[in-house]
Formats: structure tokens, sequence, C-alpha cells
């Protein structure tokens, strides 16, 4: 038995000598390769964290290694942060990287703008992460575009510490936001793009204008309200670069990542309960829970929320791109696609009328509609109705579903019954009821009717297929809903007289002669 013993025990003592020349250490030579010669950390606000950005090293040799040094070029002053096996530093020394193997350096950073004067409201922060010293010395560049912002804030000195909370009538008292009360509040240049936490207010009585080219952020959870008796003037107007739109207004979230560029959800709303006459010009909303939310706070409010909104563009909202309850909208030019609901959802009646719009919705399922039109919203208190008066004229509703718009009706049952009135004259409208669940049903007769109460269906185009009727768009996935011209069936069958009155479309291009529906007049598809 002690021979046994004895045995065992040489035999643990080799196993551990083996292991331990196994993953012995060599100084580093300098061979490291990496994942990325330079991190960008893309565009970061004043004093607002950065997303956590990755850089992966790579030890491609037979031997184990040690890397004497890693660390930030300016060492414990730099903006940077990093984290290195788990372990966060700016400063690290003697790393071990196994033969063919590697290793994640986890970087960040949150820099305060006023620390670098300078004449412009961005610059370019750099800095290096150094792997060893001497001979050996390899880098990996860092840098980070700071963009100088205005921030608007629930922090007005308050009593106590509590956060500033917003007073309006039908609301909750616990929203987080910040009154606009001073005239530079209430005049948003495009000066330095502005940063919004929680809900930012237009008291009754106040006007909000915001400059062509003006830049809004919002951070999650946020967004914009008009009291009942506040007014919204967006001021955009057309801009000579597709790319840049210099001088479109702009509202979408605070994380400037190209990987957020396109996520729904980002941010609150516009909370529009006005009844004064709120003017939207050139204003693109991307990436809200609701883009446009216009209706009552609740059914004490007296006022009818009123909008007239042209040459503007919602994308990317997980709810609605525009969600409109009793109120009078009136909108040329305007282009919604990509709404986890619908792109235009006019709820609970209303007055309405749209020319030369374009209703898309390609969202990440085949169930959402470009256009909703219902009479009655469902409460805890029972089921409101109200008239519905909607006039599309001159209007694509096409979207990847079977079907561009859809109705629901339940004040035909009321005393007095709602009236129901939607008329699509000169629209081009994808229904492609393949189940037949609409045959028959007074709401769906795709015909011309002059009744009472019915939807009336002028000189429109029916996509009843796939391919019949296809507006083609550009990329309607990526939210260009421009028309290739020579393909479009939208091209030059629009009515004439509403082309006059809107003679022209969102990019600025003439369309009284030969008009094509839709917001857009065809052009050639770039190669």
């Amino acid at each position: 038995m002690r021979r046994i013993l004895l045995l065992l025990f040489i035999g643990f003592a080799v196993s551990l000598t083996s292991c331990r020349n196994d993953f012995e250490f060599e100084p580093s030579t300098g061979d490291l390769r990496f994942s990325k010669d330079t991190v960008y950390l893309d565009t970061v606000f004043t004093n607002i964290g950065s997303s956590t950005y990755t850089l992966k090293v790579y030890n491609r040799s037979n031997k184990n290694i040690n890397i004497p040094s890693i660390r930030l070029g300016e060492g414990e002053a730099s903006k940077y942060r990093l984290m290195v096996d788990g372990i966060p530093g700016k400063v690290f020394n003697n790393i071990e990287l196994l033969a063919k193997d590697s290793m994640f350096v986890f970087i960040e950073t949150t820099i305060d703008y006023n620390e670098y004067a300078n004449n412009t409201t961005t610059f370019l922060y750099n800095d290096k992460i150094y792997f060893d010293n001497g001979a050996n010395e390899q880098k990996v560049e860092l840098v980070t575009l700071v963009q100088d912002a205005i921030f608007i804030k629930p922090d007005r000195p308050l009593p106590t510490d509590a956060k500033e909370t917003l007073n309006v009538n039908g609301l909750d008292d616990d929203i987080l936001g910040h009154e606009l009360t001073t005239p530079e509040e209430l005049h948003w240049t495009n000066d330095k793009p502005y940063v919004v936490y929680g809900y930012a207010l237009v008291p009754n009585g106040r006007t909000l204008s915001i400059d062509p080219g003006t830049r809004v952020h919002f951070h999650a959870d946020s967004g914009l309200i008009v009291d009942s008796s506040g007014t919204l003037n967006v001021n955009g107007t057309l801009s000579s670069d597709p790319e840049t739109l210099e001088n479109e207004v702009i509202f979408e979230g605070d994380r400037l990542e190209p990987g957020f560029a396109d996520v729904p959800g980002q941010w609150g709303t516009v909370f529009l309960m006005s009844g004064n006459d709120n003017q939207i010009n050139h204003l693109t909303i991307k990436n809200a829970v609701i883009g446009l939310l216009v209706e009552r706070a609740n059914e004490d409010q007296p006022a009818t929320p009123k909008l007239n909104i042209t040459n503007s563009q919602i994308y990317n909202s997980s709810v609605y791109g525009m969600l409109a309850q009793r109120s009078v909208v009136n909108g040329d030019n305007l282009v919604i696609n990509n709404a986890g609901e619908a792109g235009l959802a006019c709820s609970l009646g209303g007055t309405y009328r749209f020319r030369h719009c374009t209703f898309g919705n390609h969202y990440s399922t085949f169930n959402q509609v470009p256009v909703l039109v219902v009479d009655y919203l469902d409460t805890e208190q029972g089921t409101l109705v109200a008239d519905v008066d909607a006039k599309f004229e001159n209007c694509i509703l096409y979207g990847s579903s079977n079907y561009g718009i859809l109705f629901d009706r339940k004040g035909a049952d009321t005393n007095p019954p709602t009236s129901f009135n939607v008329d699509l004259d000169h629209c081009l409208i994808k229904f492609s009821d393949y189940s037949n669940q609409f045959t028959g049903k007074e709401l769906y007769k795709f015909e011309n009717s002059t009744e009472f109460d019915m939807v009336f269906y002028n000189q429109c185009l029916y996509a009843k297929t796939s391919t019949e009727n296809n507006p083609e768009f550009f990329a309607p996935n990526r939210n260009n809903l421009n028309i290739i011209q020579g393909e479009s069936a939208a091209e030059g069958v629009a009515g004439q007289a509403v082309a006059n009155s809107v003679p022209f479309d969102i990019n600025g291009v003439s369309r009284t002669n030969a008009p094509d529906i839709g917001a857009y007049e065809s052009t050639v598809m770039p190669e």
C-alpha cells in the first residue's frame, strides 16, 4: 500500500510539473495582431458616456507570452477607460496571453467638451493604447468626435432634491420634464444640437420655434409635449444635399453609433395636444415609439388639436408613425414608413386631409399596415366613438403586408350613429385580399360610390397581387420611398387639380406636368 501511495504521489507531481511547463510564459516580442488598427468611438455628446467598444488582441505564435505593459498614452489622465482581462483601469502590467489565443480589450469614454476650448462645436479627441515598450512597442489608435450640445433636463432648482415634473392637464403629475419658459428655451437654433432628458413642455400661451438645420436628440423615455394652447412651429427648409439634409430639422435618439441609426423605440414621442395652428415643415422624425401623437389629453380638454405638416418624414416607430385622435390634421408631401402597428393611425374620429403623401410600412413582420382608420377608442370607462372625415388625394398606401389601408367602425351601432366618411381619390392602394375575408363588406367596396357613411374610391389604382400596380420604391426597407422612373405604376396618373395645389414634391421637383402619385416625382434609380 505504501508503494502504491508513493507511485501516486510521484505521478501527481510529474503531472503538476508537466502543466507548469505547458504554461511557461516568455516576454512578448512585438508580434501581436489586432482586430483594428484604429478604434473609432463615433460621436459622443459632452459629458455623456459612450457605448462600449471592443478591440481583440491575438497571439498568433506557438508560445505563451507575457505582455509587460498595456497602457493608455495619456495614462491616468486619459479620457478613455479600458477593461483588460476583466479588470478596469488605464495602465496594466504583465498580462499573460496563451499561444494561439486572443483576448478582448473593452474601451469607453466620457469627455467634457468645456475642457478643450476651441472655436467650433466639435473636436476630435485622440489617444493610443500601447502594448509593450521599447523595440517591441505596438499601438492602436483611439479616435472620438466630441460634440458640444444644449441640454434640456428636469433639473430646475427646487426646494428639495426632487426632479422637476410637468403639470399638464390630463397627464400624470410624475412625468419628468422641463417647462420651456425663457426666450432661449423657446427658440431652438442650429448652432448646437439639443439633447432632451425627460419631456420638454411648451406651456399654454407660448410658442416653440425651431430653425432650419436644427438637430434634436431625445434620451430614452423622453420627448416633446405641446400643451393645449401652446404652439409648435418647425421651420425646416429644402436641403441641397440629400445625404446631409443641412436644412432639415431632425428629431432622433441620443445614441449616435451607426448600430442605432435605424433602431425603433429609442425615445418617446412628440405629443401635440394644442388647438392652435401648429406648423411643421421639413421635419424628419426617426426611431421613436410614436413619432407624432396628436390628440387631447383627456375628455375635459376643450381644444381640438390642429396640425399642418408638409415635406416631412417619419421612420422606424416601434408603435405608430403618427397617431391622431379627434384631431384636425392636414398633410402634404408627408412620408411615413416602418412602424410596429401602423404608419398612420386615425383613431377615434377626426378630420384629416392628406395630399401627395406616401404611406408605406415595411417593418420586420407582415402584420403592420401603412394606414388605419377607426372611429372608436376602447377605454377603462367604455368605448368612445366619434365622427370620421378623412380624405386621401394622390397618395400611395403600400407596404409589405397585404393591405395598404384598413378600417374599423363601431359608431354604426350607436344612437345616433357616427358618420364614417373616407375618400380615396387618385390613390395607389395595395389590397391583396387572397382569402376574400373583406369581400362584400361595406367599407371595402372598391368601386366609385356616392352613398353616405361609406368609403369612396375615385380613380384609384389597386394592387391586388404582389406584382400588380407596384409603386417600385427605391429601397423601402431602408426608408427610401422614391419611385423608379419608367417602372412605377404611380407615374403620370395623379389628379392634376390636386397636384396644382401642391406644385412641388418633397424634393422640390415640379409636378405640374403629368404628376405622379405620392410624395415623390419619379427619378432614375442610382446604380
